[in-house]
Formats: structure tokens, C-alpha cells, sequence
């Protein structure tokens, strides 16, 4: 069951965001030594997504115990309210609202209906749909000028981390020199043994906005590991989208136990 769990936060986190083909953006950029923490949050902030709507086609491939699956899904989205997947066929659907996780498998013949309290508590954070909405599009998962960072530097990336890191949460982010969205997102939890890195391989232009072309989540939970590989085939933006989606009858629900 804590497989299934771990499985489950990283399905809903990463399935989703997707380009058509576009420019890849060149990572160009050159490193200023000396940018401050507060001017690298500021131009963080301006790449903020604006489209309205999106609906694409992700390639995933998903590698648990040593053993991988790849599958396609369906992705559609309209921007601070929903996120719906589909399987081919329909076979498995998600939806994700500010308000509720929505989850059924019809080769299972199961379903998954709650809030996020579940994934709150498996992360170590708290978690609402803008944290999983920003993880997709390359934003911070934290609003930024809420807290106090140290900017650092590597030779790829700038690094921001928390004045006061804690046992509990070490977090670190690393902004792209080129367009300052992300290049990585680190979270550990050392005490829970605890990790959650999401990498931004690749980005792309896309009608004027710098959005995510490849993703690779990597989580861990003791000795569980999850790796989620995205390949962003398609997708158009602004478009009128619909998000069907209805439990079967007869569906078992998935009653999942939140104890550690």
C-alpha cells in the first residue's frame, strides 16, 4: 500500500504540461556571480504562465522496482482550475481541482475521491493545486516572496534555499540563467527518509511563453523509488477544452491508509 501511495502522489504531480512543436529554448545564459536573491525571485516571477487553456498528448515512462512501463494520456487543462488526464481509450481518467483528487481504473474496476490532506501528509508539506499546477510548468512550488533565500550559484544554474533551512524540509531550487524558471526542484526530508527531485531538462517557446518540454521526477520514499520520464508530444493553447469525467457504477473505492 505505500507503494501505491508513493505511485499515486507521483501520477498526480507528474502527469501534466506538454508542448507542441516549438523552438526548444537555448540554455544561453550566463551566470552573474553577483544577483542577489531578491532580483532572481523578481525575474522568477515575470515567466509566470498565462495561457488560459492547454490540451496536449505526453509520452510517459514510468520505472518502479526496475521494471518500466511507457504509456501516452491525454492532458487537458484550464489554468487554476482543473487538470484532467486520460488513458488511452479511457481505461483511467484523473481529475485534479483546487478542491478535490479524482482518480478511477476500469481494468481494475476501482476508484480514488479526496482532498489533499493524503498527499499533504506523504510530501511533508502542504499541498493545494497551485503547488501541483506550479510544479508543472516549471514555477516554484512555494511562493517565493513569502520567505527569506540565500542565492547561490553552480556552474549551470542559480540556486535559491531558505535563509533558515530545517530537518524537518531541506529545500533547494535551481533557476535557469536564460529565462530564471526552474531547472530543478529538490525537497528532502531526512528524518522520514524522504526525497522529491523534478527536473526541467528541456524547455521550449511557445507562443511567446517558456513552458516545460521535458520533465523527469525522481521520489523516494525509504527504500521505494519512483522515476517518471515525460516526452511532450503536442499541444494547443487557448482553446476551448471539456473535462468528462464520471465514476462507473459498481467502482470499488480505494480506501488508502495515511498512517506512516
Amino acid at each position: 500500500m505505500k507503494t501505491f501511495k508513493l505511485s499515486l502522489v507521483v501520477l498526480l504531480i507528474g502527469l501534466a504540461y506538454s508542448c507542441k512543436s516549438a523552438r526548444t529554448v537555448a540554455n544561453s545564459g550566463k551566470i552573474n556571480d553577483n544577483i542577489t536573491a531578491k532580483q532572481l525571485i523578481k525575474e522568477n516571477s515575470r515567466q509566470d504562465s498565462k495561457f488560459k487553456t492547454l490540451q496536449a498528448r505526453v509520452k510517459i515512462d514510468y520505472t518502479q522496482d526496475l521494471q518500466e512501463q511507457g504509456y501516452t494520456v491525454n492532458l487537458r487543462m484550464e489554468k487554476d482550475k482543473t487538470i484532467w488526464i486520460s488513458a488511452t481509450l479511457g481505461l483511467a481518467r484523473a481529475m485534479i481541482t483546487p478542491d478535490e483528487v479524482s482518480f478511477y481504473d476500469k481494468i481494475n474496476n476501482q476508484y480514488f475521491k479526496g482532498d489533499y490532506t493524503l498527499l499533504s501528509n506523504l510530501l511533508g508539506v502542504e499541498l493545494n493545486f497551485k503547488k501541483v499546477q506550479s510544479l508543472l510548468l516549471g514555477e516554484s512550488l512555494f511562493n517565493l516572496k513569502d520567505g527569506r533565500y540565500i542565492a547561490s550559484t553552480n556552474d549551470k544554474s542559480y540556486v535559491l534555499q531558505p535563509k533558515d533551512q530545517t530537518a524537518l524540509l531541506e529545500l533547494f531550487l535551481m533557476l535557469n540563467p536564460s529565462h530564471f524558471k526552474m531547472d530543478s526542484q529538490q525537497l528532502m526530508q531526512p528524518l522520514k527518509k524522504r526525497f522529491l527531485q523534478v527536473d526541467y531538462l528541456a524547455y521550449q517557446d511557445v507562443d511567446k511563453e517558456i513552458l516545460p518540454k521535458d520533465i523527469k521526477i525522481i521520489a523516494v520514499e525509504n527504500n521505494d523509488e519512483v522515476i517518471i520520464a515525460m516526452e511532450y508530444k503536442s499541444v494547443s493553447l487557448n482553446e476551448e477544452v471539456r473535462f468528462p469525467f464520471k465514476i462507473p457504477s459498481g467502482f470499488k473505492e480505494i480506501i488508502l491508509d495515511d498512517a506512516p
